[in-house]
């Protein structure tokens, strides 16, 4: 089987069959919205379960918001240090900073070290998902009034209405 390429072209394609299925531009553009904001969470292997559940209880377009999680991949793992530093400075913590000596030390050592490291990795992740959740909410309300207006351009709207599958 051959691996399929996500170009801008198939991309087109796909959006467009979505829209001649009934759904509005709205809709599908708060769809990847969602899916591509969720895809930047900053704990890896979390988006992909989100977005499964938010379609399912919001009924939305399943393959699309997949489709935006995966684009945002990249995305996740570029901002996983900035929103780190971003939740650092929201809300610091207590400890001191990590501290790898102890790794070339004695067993009981490194067991110290590595519940330690493992403490300060969890509060790291707080802080991370602390600043992403200050910027979700904005970042998809700019998203899905922006895509929205793409979407209407996109000639397989006006099929739709003309099919009477948009209102």
């Amino acid at each position: 089987m051959k691996p399929t390429a996500y170009t801008f072209e198939s991309m087109k394609k796909r959006a467009a069959a979505w829209l001649l299925e009934g759904i509005s531009p709205q809709r599908l553009a708060l769809t990847l919205a969602l899916g591509f904001v969720l895809g930047c969470i900053p704990l890896v292997g979390v988006p992909t379960g989100l977005c499964v559940v938010l379609a399912v209880v919001f009924r939305l377009n399943l393959p699309a918001i997949q489709a935006a999680n995966y684009a945002a991949m990249p995305f996740q793992l570029a901002l996983i240090v900035p929103f780190a530093r971003l939740g650092g400075k929201l809300a610091p913590a207590t400890h001191a900073a990590l501290d790898f000596s102890a790794l070339a030390q004695s067993p009981m050592q490194l067991m110290h070290a590595s519940s330690s490291v493992a403490a300060q990795l969890g509060v790291m992740a707080g802080q991370a998902l602390l600043a992403w959740l200050l910027l979700a909410i904005p970042v998809v309300g700019l998203l899905t009034l922006t895509l929205t207006q793409v979407l209407r351009r996109v000639p397989a709207v006006a099929e739709a209405k003309a099919r009477g599958l948009l209102s």
